[in-house]
């Protein structure tokens, strides 16, 4: 939608994931993720710790139900999406605060000090085949490529091409 900021975090996610189902039954999930900078201070050749920035994090529908799956607290991650008009409250000592929110395009997680593994979800009318990577299924949604002896795949597009009935 225009004028929605869009924006990336970078951050560890201070709960696992909550996960509830709307009235209509669509996922959504919570987390909050803290995001804190660090720089270097020259004069004692030492980090230093900023002050840490928590964002609350909304996904729906099929991400929400990944991100229960895939996540848990302390995973460093990486979240993109537009961020919300910060909402007003007061904390239990009184004190009027605000809080930003995000609700997640795209989340995942930092693959900077981790590695992870993906396992791609079926959508819903789709044929399951095997992977030739290792046995995972993998998607497919139209026939396979029947490619002649010793042809590339580029060749075959491009003789598909040149020769498609119009």
């Amino acid at each position: 939608m225009a004028g929605e900021v869009s924006v990336t975090i970078v951050g560890n996610l201070a709960d696992d994931p909550e996960l509830r189902y709307t009235q209509g039954g669509v996922a959504v999930a919570s987390v909050r993720v803290g995001s804190t900078p660090r720089t270097f201070n020259r004069s004692t050749n030492e980090w230093v710790d900023g002050e840490t920035v928590w964002v609350r994090c909304t996904a729906w529908r099929e991400v929400a139900e990944n991100v229960a799956q895939s996540l848990t607290k302390g995973t460093r991650v990486v979240v993109t999406g537009r961020l919300k008009p910060p909402s007003a409250y007061q904390s239990a000592q009184g004190e009027a605060r605000a809080s930003l929110e995000l609700e997640i395009d795209e989340i995942g997680p930092s693959l900077r000090y981790a590695t992870a593994s993906v396992t791609r979800r079926a959508r819903e009318g789709s044929a399951q085949v095997e992977s030739p990577w290792g046995g995972q299924q993998a998607e497919q949604s139209r026939p396979p490529l029947e490619l002649k002896h010793g042809q590339t795949l580029l060749q075959h597009r491009v003789t598909k091409h040149l020769f498609r009935k119009t």
